[in-house]
């Protein structure tokens, strides 16, 4: 049949054959994913426009993904599929060990086999999670891909269950390292390992807001959503809260349309969002800048009634170094480059700011960490010159 079609026997036409049939094959999986998703989306999407103001709030509207969109899904972490229930069921051993909890969700072991782990995201309607979300999630997930966000490996929507398979951090959240017996068993993570992992959370919220197409404003921006690699390396978990690009009502002339409920976790809460109940980048921005007093301090994002933001304010409105640093986290025993404490606070102070539209872009939060992390390894490399003299 090769010779009458034109094609010799030899062992490199072979090959060749095989590879086309193999991309012909996949791209009529990728068709048929693609064709499922877009049909699951649709159907929800047209259930909610009957839903109230609120309900399209709680999720953000559901898009449908284009091939075009899909054609980009590969990721660092390999190709995205759909997963049979049995599947995960097998592979989490019947969702045996919980290795997180989500506001809507829990959140499962996986082994795929051949030394490979995974985290299951079961999102569970029981509190609170419902098929709109999740299909929001994956839609969201679907559209990024950037080395400091947890990546999407497939999902599973059967029988009720709707289950995200993600990449797995093994090294747990920042939260369970700062506040939890757990983390104080362990090494204190350095001043030097606090100003990587910002730079990092930076970085995903830079890609999400500037970068990713339409816009995504995480919304629940906070440590046990910041996933470690290792001391130095972070990942931004967790997209259930998200929404794409920027929520504008046409009949009021463009202009944004407050929610009735505001999302986010308690101490992290853009104040101006709280007001208003208008979301905007300037809101993960907000709850950056939390974030980043909570890796100077070594405190949640609460203390008692006041947010950490409040309990901070008379301190790190000072411009004198030695009031700055009696915010340091105990634990770091004044180990601390002063400059670059400076550098954070002053970043923090321009985040928190009530005004939203008075807070700097991530890009520019970017510039200023990779600045003072810069400057200090120019001086030393000065000192170890200067010091070999």
């Amino acid at each position: 049949m090769m010779r009458f079609l034109g094609f010799s026997t030899d062992g490199r036409n072979l090959w060749i054959i095989g590879a086309i049939i193999l991309v012909i094959l996949l791209a009529i999986i990728l068709r048929k994913f693609v064709g499922y998703f877009e049909v699951q989306a649709r159907d929800v999407s047209v259930s909610s426009q009957n839903n109230t103001q609120s309900d399209v709030e709680g999720g953000g509207n559901v898009e449908v993904i284009t091939t075009q969109k899909m054609c980009s899904i590969c990721c660092s972490v390999g190709v995205i599929r759909t997963y049979a229930l049995e599947e995960l069921k097998m592979a989490t051993r019947d969702f045996r060990i919980r290795i997180g909890v989500g506001a809507t969700s829990f959140v499962y072991l996986a082994e795929l086999g051949d030394g490979r782990f995974g985290a299951v995201k079961r999102v569970m309607e029981e509190r609170g999670g419902s098929k709109k979300i999740f299909l929001d999630e994956v839609s969201v997930l679907l559209r990024i891909c950037h080395p400091n966000l947890v990546g999407l490996l497939g999902f599973c929507l059967e029988k009720g269950e709707q289950l995200l398979l993600l990449e797995y951090v093994p090294n747990k959240s920042l939260f369970d390292r700062m506040h939890t017996h757990y983390g104080q068993s362990m090494e204190i993570l350095s001043w030097s390992n606090r100003l990587s992992i910002a730079l990092d959370i930076a970085r995903a919220l830079d890609y999400l807001h500037s970068q990713a197409d339409p816009p995504i404003i995480h919304r629940d921006i906070k440590s046990s959503n910041v996933l470690l690699i290792d001391n130095n390396h972070a990942k931004l978990a967790d997209f259930g809260l998200c929404k794409l690009g920027h929520n504008h009502d046409r009949s009021t002339n463009g202009s944004q349309t407050p929610t009735n409920i505001v999302k986010g976790s308690m101490g992290y809460v853009d104040i101006s969002y709280l007001k208003t109940g208008l979301v905007s980048p300037k809101s993960d921005v907000y709850s950056f800048g939390v974030l980043i007093l909570e890796l100077i301090t070594g405190l949640k994002s609460t203390q008692g009634s006041d947010t950490l933001a409040d309990w901070t304010q008379d301190w790190r409105k000072e411009n004198d170094i030695d009031i700055l640093v009696q915010m340091l986290d105990p634990k770091l025993n004044g180990n601390a480059n002063l400059e670059q404490v400076k550098v954070l606070v002053d970043i923090a102070n321009s985040a928190l700011v009530e005004n939203s539209e008075a807070r700097p872009d991530m890009s520019n939060i970017v510039d200023g960490i990779l600045s003072c992390m810069e400057t200090q390894s120019h001086l030393d490399e000065l000192t170890i010159h200067i010091n070999c003299k």
